[in-house]
């Protein structure tokens, strides 16, 4: 929506007699985000729904999920869980391949290499998930 109207736009133009840039006064109108996360309640869940076939040749249809509480990652990192679920995998990631883990010759995607120890560590630095086989 804020697209269609033009906010995110850097070009200035005369807004009630004067000149504006569109970001800028969208900016200077909302809350700064850092201030919100000791306000924020509740949780966030992000998943997956995985379908295709499973090693044995046959449909699997999979959903893995996390749920994350916005007060419990405050009081860990003082940010959402917004924030929290997606610095927690990027700093995984950069983990796996300081330690080695997902170091191969090339250039991959993060889902060409073995997912079973990123999955491993989301469990130990508080995003664990669950995996709901919803067809099988």
């Amino acid at each position: 929506m804020l697209e269609n109207a033009g906010m995110p736009s850097l070009k200035r133009f005369m807004f009630v007699g004067g000149e504006i840039v569109p970001l800028q006064f969208l900016r200077a109108l909302l809350a700064d985000p850092a201030s919100l996360g000791a306000l924020t309640q509740g949780k966030i869940s992000i998943g997956c729904l995985i379908v295709g076939l499973g090693k044995d040749g046959r449909p699997l249809e999979t959903y893995t999920y996390n749920v994350c509480d916005h007060e419990e990652a405050y009081a860990e990192v003082e940010s959402q869980a917004i924030s929290y679920t997606t610095g927690v995998p990027a700093m995984i990631g950069g983990m796996m391949m300081v330690t080695g883990t997902w170091k191969q010759p090339g250039v991959w995607n993060m889902e060409q290499l073995d997912p079973d120890p990123f999955m491993e560590q989301l469990n130990l630095r508080g995003l664990p998930w669950t995996e709901v086989i919803t067809q099988e």
